[in-house]
């Protein structure tokens, strides 16, 4: 494709404008193209995300699905649908959808309701954008068996919950404990100080200590924010 260029001036006298604007030191300005609208990419056929329904969630899914479908469908303009035979959730993007990462974020915030956050705290990953789900299992932090694996569940929750909460208020983040997996929701700092505080009560060190090294760790993360 053929570009037309501005004539270059003659001795005595000024140039004349081309079809590219020229900047004041002399060379040619580089094009700015708006963004492309989700709509626009992939020749423009829509994206999909697929997100796999547990047997378990079916009935709190049924519960909340309209406190699931106003913020995806409404404020981050995405279809979502129940597909009842395959057993997911399936996101798609539409024409008005204003930005692609809209989708992946429908879809994160879908996966953390299946994993057992609450609305409240799920809705979080619609609104900010450095936050994350990190998983892992009991089993990869150390082998336990029976009586052992229960209390080493039993630590990490505490009585009533309080160890759970203590973790969740010191570190700004949201746990659930599932059986012998654990599921954070935070940033990627916060992540790292509970899941470091989850593996300790794992391994077998008292609550207390837990408590202290927390307080510390949190001192220090509020001088660095």
């Amino acid at each position: 494709m053929e570009v037309d260029r501005a004539p270059t001036a003659a001795a005595g006298g000024g140039s004349s404008s081309g079809a590219m604007a020229v900047d004041a030191a002399g060379g040619v300005e580089k094009p700015r193209f708006d963004a492309l609208m989700p709509s626009e990419m992939s020749g423009g056929r829509p994206q999909y995300r697929k997100v796999q329904v547990p047997p378990h969630r079916f009935a709190p899914l049924k519960k909340a699905w309209l406190e699931i479908y106003t913020p995806v469908y409404e404020h981050m303009k995405v279809d979502i649908r129940m597909n009842l035979k395959a057993k997911r959730v399936e996101l798609k993007t539409r024409h008005d959808t204003p930005d692609v990462s809209n989708l992946q974020k429908c879809a994160d915030f879908v996966h953390a309701f299946m994993l057992g956050f609450d609305i409240a705290d799920a809705v979080a990953l619609l609104r900010l954008d450095d936050l994350y789900v990190d998983s892992f299992e009991i089993k990869d932090v150390k082998t336990l068996r029976g009586e052992h694996l229960s209390r080493a569940i039993g630590r990490l929750s505490g009585k009533g919950g309080k160890t759970k909460y203590a973790i969740e208020n010191s570190t700004r983040t949201r746990i659930v404990i599932a059986d012998t997996k654990i599921h954070i929701l935070g940033s990627f700092v916060n992540i790292k100080v509970a899941r470091d505080s989850l593996c300790s009560l794992i391994l077998g060190s008292p609550a207390g200590k837990v408590y202290s090294k927390l307080r510390a760790v949190s001192a220090r993360l509020a001088e660095r924010y």
